[in-house]
């Protein structure tokens, strides 16, 4: 198994941790996305470890990162967001061009963590959570592991004119990462499992599973897009596209709870 990277609010602020030990205090995933990413894995592996990490995990994720996200990397996606559109053909030409769909996502202290509470629109009437691969990023655009996103979206905002997709996907409560990240090559990114569930009332109220295999898109090309003309000084997070859309039918409730499992990587939130 890959090293994982948690963090986590202790008495004395948030702190990281390695596979379960604390790293030294003064360690910040800020400075360490921003050095060069070639043997960050081996600079992280040589640091001193602490006691046992036993306090309440975090979003993995610090105040200075932005979270981005890519849209219609999977064939699933782009058929749903046809059908959802008054406007398809976008999404016909942005599924086969050579630059991706980005859009920024979160700032880094808008991200709720495992077990954090999500939202929808009070606006909106048709919202569903998107589980997806991310990316983390380091400044210099090296990919040094990933962990596990859930792009909660309005479908009704987003149909309505492609233009409100701002709207549709930056808000309050809408974007959640974890439980931590896994620290590994992007090889070993490209045939993940991905699976859904969102429990309703003691019930599964929906289920689905993808393979990250499905992305259209390379991981790293993802990441060069990104900071293409745009520096990430801090390092960034790149959610890496849906292939799992629920049906018209269904739209995501407050008490519900969303798992979102990548390859044993749980994030698990309720519904606000």
């Amino acid at each position: 198994m890959q090293p994982m990277l948690t963090r986590h609010a202790t008495a004395g602020g948030p702190r990281w941790a390695l596979d379960g030990r604390y790293l030294p205090q003064q360690f910040t995933l800020s400075h360490w996305l921003g050095q060069p990413t070639t043997g960050a894995r081996a600079a992280i592996a040589g640091l001193p470890l602490g006691e046992a990490a036993d306090a309440p995990l975090l979003a993995p994720v610090e105040d200075h990162q932005e979270v981005w996200a890519s849209g219609v990397t999977y064939l699933s996606s782009r058929m749903a967001r046809e059908a959802e559109s008054q406007s398809a053909d976008v999404y016909q030409k942005v599924y086969g061009a050579d630059r991706p769909e980005l859009f920024f996502k979160a700032n880094g202290w808008r991200v709720a963590g495992h077990g954090a509470p999500i939202r929808v629109r009070a606006d909106s009437q048709w919202d569903v959570p998107e589980p997806e691969l991310v990316l983390v990023v380091g400044a210099d655009g090296g990919i040094v592991g990933y962990t596990t996103g859930n792009d909660v979206s309005s479908r009704s905002i987003e149909g309505e004119n492609p233009l409100y997709l701002p709207q549709a996907k930056v808000y309050d409560g809408g974007c959640a990462i974890g439980p931590g990240i896994r620290l590994c090559d992007t090889g070993q990114m490209r045939d993940l499992a991905v699976a859904l569930e969102i429990r309703r009332d003691g019930a599964t109220a929906f289920a689905g599973s993808t393979r990250t295999s499905q992305i259209k898109r390379g991981l790293d090309e993802l990441a060069g897009w990104l900071l293409r003309e745009l520096r990430q000084p801090s390092g960034a997070f790149l959610f890496t596209g849906t292939g799992i859309v629920p049906g018209e039918d269904f739209t995501l409730r407050s008490g519900d709870v969303v798992r979102i499992d990548i390859d044993g990587l749980i994030l698990e939130n309720p519904v606000q």
